[in-house]
């Protein structure tokens, strides 16, 4: 349990500063005075980073030790988040959230292959999964909350500092409670499909995130989706090739992982963009303040996690597969529920319901998502599959939100929400409807992948129930 509980403090710092910045955005703008424009870099160079290097990553810890790479990715992250928070400049911040984003990147897959590798399969790692899709789902939730309060009450560098003593404690204790195997000495990093997943995967993301500004159909978007396009088909074929491949393409084969990583991209995008959604309905359609708008998102997080406990028994009593379809239909019942809030509703009979059941079903399908991906993983394939998963949300985030923004604001002129400030609040709640009807089209897709996607035998639990076929 200590073991568990470092890993997962960890995790939840990462995860929380994807979204813990957003609320502080507006004082970051006066206090260093960047421009309107350049104000996302505060979270794409963050993004861009992480996404981007998690396949190496998450290869490195496999090859160098687990316990050294999620060390060294969390001393690094607190340094980085004291430059970030000292910060004079909007250069200075920016290159701060780069080397977080890289830092992330090496700890984290660290900390999901030590997770999986640290549980004898079975009951208790399914209960340790569990409890790290729990802080994987809930981050993005939770960020809302404490950058709110924080920033209120001491200020955005506070946001920032509170990763210090947070990742001093687990450095502190690391060495105790976790165990130094995992090398593998005789293995070399692949430098050529390093640098190609890398180069691909960052091009993806930026052209994903940046194409409802630049245009679906705009030569900057289109140039660098196919650039990913070609970049990944150029790294399927040099991993084909090498004695020590970044990423073994026959895990690609193995139906579960293939399935869980469509579902982490459906599943997580999804509820991602629910919260970003809800927070500019309560923000800018209700007038809440972004301390009270955090506080709102508590009750769906703390839902989230529970039910991603539940998740987690409940896959080895069902199986998987019930769990997850059950779980993103749900999903989706809370997407319908939260796309007819309308201009003059309120927090309890507009967004509440709907957020408490979308949060119940992702966190239920959340867990059975990392059960799925990793069972049956190798210990010397830990970290490159935790890698892949986790690359998985990164990508399912910059892939769903970007779109479903482009649903919202296409009766708003090609207004962002996110600066709508002046928009009509019919207008903005009538474009997040449209977005998460989709966003609820999405869960429906996923659950039925999850029923259809699986043979019998592909899903794990402990007892066989009676299925249908």
């Amino acid at each position: 349990m200590p073991l568990l509980l470092l890993l997962c403090a960890a995790q939840f710092m990462v995860i929380l500063d994807i979204t813990v910045v957003n609320v502080a955005l507006p004082s970051i703008q006066r206090e260093l005075g960047i421009a309107f424009g350049d104000l996302q870099w505060a979270i794409t160079a963050y993004t861009l980073a992480f996404g981007g290097l998690l396949l190496l990553g998450g290869r490195a810890a496999d090859l160098f030790g687990r316990r050294r790479a999620f060390v060294a990715g969390v001393a690094a992250f607190a340094v980085a988040s004291g430059a970030a928070a000292l910060a004079e400049s909007a250069s200075a911040l920016i290159a701060a959230r780069v080397a977080q984003g890289v830092s992330a990147a090496l700890l984290s897959p660290a900390a999901l292959a030590l997770v999986t590798t640290s549980f004898p399969e079975g009951p208790e790692r399914r209960r340790a999964l569990a409890a790290w899709a729990g802080v994987a789902a809930s981050g993005g939730a939770f960020g809302v909350l404490v950058g709110g309060a924080l920033t209120e009450a001491l200020g955005w560098q506070a946001i920032f500092l509170i990763n210090v003593p947070v990742a001093a404690v687990v450095v502190a204790l690391a060495p105790r409670w976790i165990p130094a195997g995992g090398r593998d000495p005789g293995r070399r990093l692949d430098l050529a499909g390093a640098t190609l997943a890398v180069a691909s995967v960052v091009a993806l993301i930026y052209g994903l995130v940046e194409a409802p500004e630049a245009g679906w159909a705009s030569a900057q978007t289109l140039g660098l989706l196919a650039f990913a396009a070609a970049g990944l088909a150029a790294f399927a074929a040099v991993e084909r090739r090498v004695p020590q491949p970044l990423v073994d393409l026959a895990v690609l084969r193995r139906r579960p992982t293939v399935v869980a990583l469509a579902l982490m991209i459906a599943g997580m995008g999804t509820v991602v963009s629910v919260f970003f959604f809800a927070s500019i309905y309560l923000q800018h359609v209700l007038g809440h303040s972004a301390l009270r708008t955090g506080l709102e998102f508590l009750p769906g997080a703390l839902v989230l996690i529970a039910t991603a406990h539940a998740g987690g028994h409940l896959a080895g009593q069902l199986g998987t597969r019930a769990v997850l379809a059950a779980g993103m239909g749900a999903g989706a019942v809370g997407g319908l529920l939260l796309s007819g809030a309308s201009p003059d509703g309120s927090y309890v009979t507009d967004v509440l319901p709907g957020l408490l059941v979308l949060d119940a079903g992702i966190g239920m399908a959340a867990s059975a998502i990392f059960i799925t991906a990793m069972a049956g993983v190798a210990e010397r394939e830990a970290g490159m599959v935790s890698g892949l998963i986790t690359t998985a949300h990164e990508v399912g985030i910059a892939l769903v939100l970007p779109a479903l923004s482009t649903v919202a604001t296409a009766g708003l002129g090609g207004a962002a929400l996110a600066a709508a400030a002046q928009v009509d609040p019919a207008a903005i709640t009538a474009g997040m409807g449209d977005a998460l009807r989709v966003a609820a089209g999405i869960a429906v897709g996923a659950a039925l992948l999850a029923a259809l996607a699986f043979r019998r035998d592909d899903v794990p639990r402990d007892v066989q129930p009676a299925f249908g076929h």
